[in-house]
């Protein structure tokens, strides 16, 4: 009889082979701090050798990698530390253990310790906010999921009631001003724009309000912005980022509400994108 085993490719795919049984994946405990650094603690690949963390930017194209040395720790693990001052582009990364001399092997995750990423919040001294949140796939590899955003406006909880959606957000790398405004775009129709007033409290906190009626005559899909300044300066996508949660779509979920419209009835509800910012979809209501 023949084995089947499938194992991870170096561009983020799946590719099934036969024969023996692969040697087990090195297995990478992760430790997460407030600054936006990770360390990796690797299991010994078993292979003489310089041995390094490979990251690979998924679909990037040409290749996009950081590689960092795997030194020997206290416990007999390799360790790799990724500091908050080496960049990472915005996507998804692929981790692989690799020895001189030999192929990249992909890491399966151990135990990851995020918990300094709750409730973070960073100076923005830097102008900018870098996020970077280990996860496993749904292969069971580990990968992990990079923000850099400058500057970035950062959503706080969401209160929805019958007639729409209120929050609170704070901005980083910018300041608000008393022309700050949230701007709502229905995607694939950048003509459709909506406004919204905020609240400001200080130079970085605010609230905002936004009334489903005006959303109402228009179904799809609304992305939310930012205007700190109003029309001068920068449009900032409104995100939620600053946790240890990866992807917030399935799990910050939001109930729709029913809303009067031209036609009849839509739902209109908020919810997080893939990329983690925050839209409001609105669809035909079911038996409107």
């Amino acid at each position: 009889m023949t084995a089947v085993f499938t194992r991870g490719t170096l561009d983020g795919s799946e590719e099934t082979t036969t024969g023996e049984p692969q040697p087990l994946a090195p297995r990478a405990d992760c430790i997460a701090d407030s600054a936006g650094g990770l360390t990796f603690d690797v299991t010994d690949p078993g292979e003489a050798g310089a041995a390094h963390l490979l990251l690979r930017l998924r679909e990037s194209d040409p290749p996009v990698e950081v590689r960092l040395p795997l030194a020997p720790a206290a416990d007999g693990s390799l360790r790799a530390a990724l500091p908050s001052s080496v960049e990472l582009a915005e996507g998804r990364w692929n981790a692989y253990a690799q020895v001189e001399g030999g192929e990249p092997r992909r890491l399966v995750p151990g135990v990851n310790d995020l918990r300094s990423l709750v409730d973070r919040a960073p100076s923005g001294s830097r102008g900018h906010v870098a996020v970077r949140i280990p996860y496993a796939t749904k292969q069971g590899n580990l990968s992990v999921r990079a923000w850099l955003r400058a500057p970035h406006t950062e959503v706080g909880e969401l209160c929805i009631d019958g007639t729409g959606l209120t929050g609170h957000g704070r901005v980083y790398g910018t300041a608000l001003t008393g022309a700050a405004r949230i701007e709502a775009v229905l995607r694939g129709d950048v003509s459709r724009v909506l406004h919204a007033e905020v609240t400001p409290a200080g130079t970085a906190d605010f609230g905002f309000a936004l009334p489903y009626a005006e959303l109402a005559d228009a179904e799809g899909v609304w992305d939310l912005w930012l205007h700190p300044a109003g029309d001068e300066g920068p449009r900032i996508r409104l995100a939620r980022l600053l946790d240890d949660v990866a992807d917030k779509k399935p799990i910050f979920t939001y109930p729709a509400t029913r809303v009067d419209c031209v036609g009849g009835q839509v739902e209109v509800g908020p919810y997080y994108t893939n990329d983690n910012d925050l839209a409001v979809r609105v669809t035909a209501a079911v038996g409107a």
